[in-house]
């Protein structure tokens, strides 16, 4: 459909754009992100691999890599379903630092807020995206009338064998 070829790269146009300007530049978004990981990462620190990265900056490049990554996924219709979701699980830490309650600054918290409101939207937006089984229906519903067809072909094959038969077989 049309519109799919389209919604999607414009969904993923922001996350394409923004990965690779954190990419370019990561110390703003990590500096940003220090408050956050310091209550997040920073309380598991100790009982994470050693080699599981806990610096902000390098936890900024890799959420910009999957940002850039699954944002072209998505823009060109590979593993749209997949794509959407990380997207989805990759935005909810990026809105966590605009933590706009905190802030004193009538118009910084207001753009704080103006960021974690569209966040929101884009996350819903990817939800959406990631239900959208395009028309066919989804994986869930295939077993379930697949479980459901053989169930009655097994029934009508029970039923065509005659009693004769029936008296010899085991059970």
């Amino acid at each position: 459909m049309i519109l799919r070829r389209v919604a999607r790269p414009l969904l993923a146009a922001v996350f394409v754009s923004g990965g690779i300007t954190t990419l370019r530049n990561p110390a703003p978004p990590a500096k940003a992100a220090e408050p956050v990981l310091g209550n997040t990462v920073g309380r598991v620190r100790d009982s994470l691999p050693e080699q599981a990265p806990t610096d902000p900056e390098t936890l900024v490049k890799l959420d910009a890599a999957v940002k850039v990554g699954a944002g072209l996924a998505l823009g060109f219709g590979k593993f749209p379903r997949l794509a959407a979701l990380l997207l989805a699980g990759s935005l909810v830490p990026t809105t966590a630092v605009h933590r706009f309650w905190d802030l004193e600054d009538p118009k910084e918290r207001t753009e704080q807020q103006i960021h974690f409101l569209k966040n929101l939207g884009l996350l819903g937006g990817l939800l959406i995206a990631a239900a959208d089984t395009h028309g066919k229906p989804s994986l869930a519903w295939r077993g379930k009338r697949t479980a459901r067809d053989v169930g009655e072909r097994v029934h009508d094959a029970a039923a065509a064998v005659p009693d004769t038969a029936r008296s010899v077989l085991p059970g």
